[in-house]
């Protein structure tokens, strides 16, 4: 797992092509990021399953919940099929600018 802070975001990426511990340890380290806007970059891994990305629901739901922006990045995936409440984009350039469309949203009440 790869953590970088630039501003008010912090991009951690994984590193070891273990979804699953990875998602345990992101659960498990939130709360040390919930002042920052989060990108979860799992792009490297693939075959992984919308349920999977689903997982970070919960996570993404308490950050939102905070005020911050949480964003996933991943490719080869139906982004049809992921849940509505859920962020997901192909590339971080598109994660930067969610997050950016989202602080604007929130600076206009909405």
């Amino acid at each position: 797992m790869k953590v970088e802070k630039k501003a008010n975001i912090t991009t951690i990426r994984e590193t070891e092509g273990d979804f699953t511990a990875f998602l345990m340890k992101i659960t498990h380290e939130c709360k040390s990021f919930e002042e920052q806007h989060l990108i979860i970059d799992i792009s490297n891994l693939e075959g992984l399953s919308v349920k999977e990305i689903n997982g970070f629901l919960p996570l993404s739901n308490a950050h939102r919940k905070a005020g911050k922006s949480f964003v996933v990045v991943a490719r080869d995936i139906d982004f049809n099929k992921v849940s509505d409440k859920l962020s997901v984009v192909p590339t971080k350039i598109e994660a930067h600018d969610i997050i950016e469309m989202e602080e604007i949203e929130r600076d206009l009440g909405f």
